[in-house]
């Protein structure tokens, strides 16, 4: 562990501790780190520099809409390698709610979760990305096209 010292005036020190204690943190340490952790996160992402990432990806969608769910469902199962997990919730008559658990080469959920946002008839997609350095990452091949 390295330590390194700040300075803060006053009033900003009274309302960072203001922040963690309504966050629930146990100290200031515990607070800068997972500050300088997101912001490094941030970072990487803006910069491309994230090969692998987790996510989650919730749409709110008519369920009425012309093949609408057919044309999700396709997306999912040609991006099978993407997709770890799904859930659906209907909301009311007409809308359904689907968020997707997405682990893979961070372009590649980046572009499927483009692709699933863009759909007519999809609404309010939000993609929440958190980047991660996964072990033994094997790269999925195809055997045979997608048809």
């Amino acid at each position: 562990m390295e330590r390194f010292t700040i300075s803060l005036d006053e009033s900003l020190a009274q309302e960072f501790d203001t922040l963690i204690r309504d966050r629930g943190y146990a100290n200031r340490s515990e607070a800068v780190r997972d500050m300088l952790r997101r912001e490094l996160e941030a970072h990487r992402l803006e910069h491309q520099d994230a090969p692998h990432c987790i996510a989650s990806l919730s749409y709110v969608y008519n369920h009425h809409e012309r093949r609408l769910s057919e044309r999700l469902t396709d997306l999912q199962h040609h991006a099978h390698d993407l997709v770890v997990s799904s859930m659906h919730i209907h909301l009311d008559h007409d809308n359904c709610l689907e968020t997707l658990f997405l682990r893979g080469a961070t372009a590649d959920v980046r572009a499927l979760a483009e692709k699933i946002s863009a759909e007519r008839g999809v609404r309010h997609g939000q993609m929440n990305l958190v980047p991660v350095e996964i072990e033994g990452v094997s790269h999925h091949v195809h055997s045979r096209p997608h048809t």
